[in-house]
């Protein structure tokens, strides 16, 4: 009886540095080495200064920028909460607040549909992406901010959405920080 104790505390301890340290050792540091700019967090630099990530959403309250979809991650945005609101369709306070983005859209561009993706929370509330529809819907209110003719800021939107992984997964899409550091980059 005591070898048996014996022998399950070694293969615990061989299988804790083996499954617990060696292998997620081994598959950071290759990871590294095939994918150094997504290991690091896909992070965006600008002067030598981190301004984001193309993989989280942050938020963009002016009008001469992208709109990110709503955050419920935390206060907004925040990385260190993420998650959803996790309110039921019935809340009232979720029907409310969807209708109060709808509103504020519609006055915006009262001749279009407001896109969906556009007043709910993707389930991690940092989602970077939005869809074509989403851009294109907020495309005359920035060329007006920016004194920018509508078919540039339509132009960038084209150049910056991307289509399905692989041809077979997702949904076209457009990431709100990239595309907004395009708009801030001098008229070719």
């Amino acid at each position: 009886m005591h070898s048996i104790w014996k022998t399950a505390i070694r293969f615990t301890l061989l299988t804790t540095v083996l499954f617990g340290l060696a292998y997620p050792l081994a598959i950071t540091a290759l990871a590294a080495l095939m994918f150094p700019r997504q290991s690091a967090g896909s992070l965006i630099e600008r002067n030598g200064q981190v301004i984001g990530s193309s993989l989280l959403a942050q938020s963009f309250a002016s009008d001469r920028y992208f709109h990110p979809r709503p955050s419920a991650a935390g206060n907004g945005y925040d990385a260190t909460a993420s998650g959803g609101s996790n309110l039921a369709q019935s809340s009232a306070s979720l029907v409310q607040r969807t209708q109060g983005s709808i509103d504020k859209l519609h006055g915006e561009n009262p001749s279009t549909l407001v896109p969906i993706d556009l007043v709910t929370a993707s389930g991690s509330g940092l989602d970077p992406d939005i869809t074509p529809d989403a851009a294109i819907f907020q495309a005359p209110r920035i060329a007006r901010s920016r004194g920018l003719p509508i078919d540039h800021v339509r132009q960038l939107i084209a150049q910056h959405m991307q289509g399905r992984q692989w041809s077979l997964f997702g949904e076209p899409r457009v990431n709100v920080l990239e595309l907004n550091l395009a708009l801030d980059e001098p008229i070719r």
